[in-house]
C-alpha cells in the first residue's frame, strides 16, 4: 500500500477543511443537491463516455495506483547480465530453464523468443508492439480520469447556474439573496475539489507509474537484444546503466567500492 499517495490525498482534503473552519463554519459548504448534481453528473457522463470494459480496467489500475511501487532497475540489470553470462558459457538454449523461473512476463517472453531462434528484426518488432500496447493502456486509463476532471468543474458550473436561476426567481426577498448565492456557488466549489484533489492527482499518479513501467520494459528490451547479439556482459551492463539516474549510479559505485575494499582487506 502506497502510504504517501493515500496520505497526500487525505491531507489535501484536510487542508481545505481547516481553511474553511478558520474562516467560519463548515455548514455553508454542505449542500445535498450540490453533491448530487456534481457527483452524479460526473459519474454518469464519465460512464457514458467510455465502454464498460475500459471502466473495469480503470478500477484495476486504481488499485495498482494505491499500491507501493517497488521497482529496482539495478536488479533488472544484474539479472540481464547474469542471463548474458549464462548464454556465453552454455549457449542460448540454456536460457530456457532460466526463463521459466522469471517473475517478469516481458523479460520471460523475450528470452523465450531468443531461445526459439527468432531473428533480430522480428524479435524487436514483437517486443516493441507490446511496449506500444503498454503505453496505450496507461494512456486510456489516464484519459478516463482526465475526462472526469474536466466534467467536474462543468457540472459545478451547471449547479451554480441552477442555483442562480432559482435565486433570481425570488429577487423580491432581498434577505435571502446572500444565502441563496452562497448555496449556488457551493457546486462550483465541489467541482473544483473533485477535479484538482481527486481526479487529476490520480491521473498524474497513473502517468508516473506508467512511465516507470515503460522505462523498465525498454531496459529489458535493450538487454534482450544485447543477449541475442552475444555482446559482452560487461558492455551490456555499461549500456543498460544509461537507464539509471545519477543518484542510482552513485549508489552502485559506492557499493562497488565498498566491495573492492572488503576484498582487499580479506587478501591483506
Amino acid at each position: 500500500m502506497s502510504i504517501s499517495t493515500i496520505l497526500s490525498l487525505f491531507l489535501g482534503i484536510i487542508c481545505v477543511i481547516v481553511s474553511i473552519l478558520m474562516g467560519g463554519g463548515i455548514e455553508a459548504f454542505i449542500d445535498g443537491p450540490s453533491v448530487f448534481i456534481v457527483v452524479g453528473g460526473v459519474i454518469c457522463s464519465t460512464v457514458a463516455s467510455f465502454s464498460p470494459e475500459r471502466m473495469r480496467r480503470l478500477m484495476k489500475a486504481l488499485r495498482i495506483a494505491f499500491k507501493k511501487q517497488q521497482v529496482d532497475l539495478s536488479k533488472d540489470i544484474d539479472l540481464i547480465v547474469d542471463i548474458a553470462n549464462n548464454a556465453r558459457r552454455n549457449g542460448l538454449l540454456a536460457l530456457e530453464e532460466m526463463a521459466e523461473n522469471m517473475n517478469e512476463p516481458f523479460l520471460k517472453k523475450g528470452i523465450l523468443l531468443v531461445v526459439d531462434g527468432y531473428d533480430q528484426e522480428l524479435l524487436r518488432s514483437i517486443l516493441e508492439a507490446e511496449l506500444s500496447i503498454t503505453k496505450q493502456r496507461h494512456s486510456e486509463n489516464r484519459a478516463i480520469l482526465e475526462a472526469a476532471a474536466a466534467y467536474a468543474p462543468a457540472f459545478g458550473m451547471i449547479g451554480t447556474l441552477i442555483g442562480l436561476i432559482n435565486m433570481l426567481k425570488n429577487l423580491d426577498d432581498m434577505g435571502s439573496l446572500g444565502p441563496n448565492m452562497s448555496v449556488a456557488l457551493v457546486t462550483t466549489f465541489y467541482g473544483s475539489i473533485l477535479a484538482n484533489q481527486v481526479f487529476m492527482p490520480l491521473a498524474r499518479r497513473l502517468k508516473a507509474l506508467g512511465d516507470v513501467e515503460y522505462l523498465r520494459k525498454e531496459l529489458m528490451l535493450e538487454g534482450i537484444m544485447a543477449v541475442q547479439n552475444g555482446e559482452n556482459p560487461r558492455s551490456i551492463r555499461e549500456k543498460l546503466n544509461a537507464f539509471l539516474s545519477d543518484a542510482e549510479l552513485a549508489v552502485l559505485e559506492k557499493a562497488a567500492k565498498a566491495k573492492e575494499a572488503a576484498l582487499e582487506s580479506e587478501e591483506a
